[in-house]
């Protein structure tokens, strides 16, 4: 049986896009739990850098991950949030190793 597939995005918003950027990200949420293969989907927010966004992701595969990024309702988030970032998203892919 293979591992769970970790994965982490860091997104972070423009100051004045806070708001704005989270509204966007929080859409993601209760689609990307109902997604086949998705075993966690947790967004986070920096308590000392509220530009700071992360999302704490498992999945079954990495099929399972091709697929959500492939989503009609990421893609459409990934155009929402032009304009409120400071760069674009850094998503890393882990192996848990303990």
């Amino acid at each position: 049986m293979t591992q769970p597939l970790q994965v982490i995005a860091h997104v972070v918003a423009l100051p004045d896009k806070i708001e704005a950027l989270k509204a966007v990200l929080l859409a993601l949420v209760e689609p990307t739990r109902q997604e086949s293969g998705c075993l966690q989907y947790d967004l986070l927010q920096n308590q000392q850098d509220l530009t700071d966004f992360t999302f704490v992701e498992q999945w079954e595969t990495l099929e399972h991950l091709q697929n959500h990024l492939a989503s009609v309702h990421l893609q459409k988030a990934l155009t929402q949030i032009e304009g409120l970032v400071a760069s674009p998203p850094d998503i890393r892919r882990y192996d848990k190793i303990l």
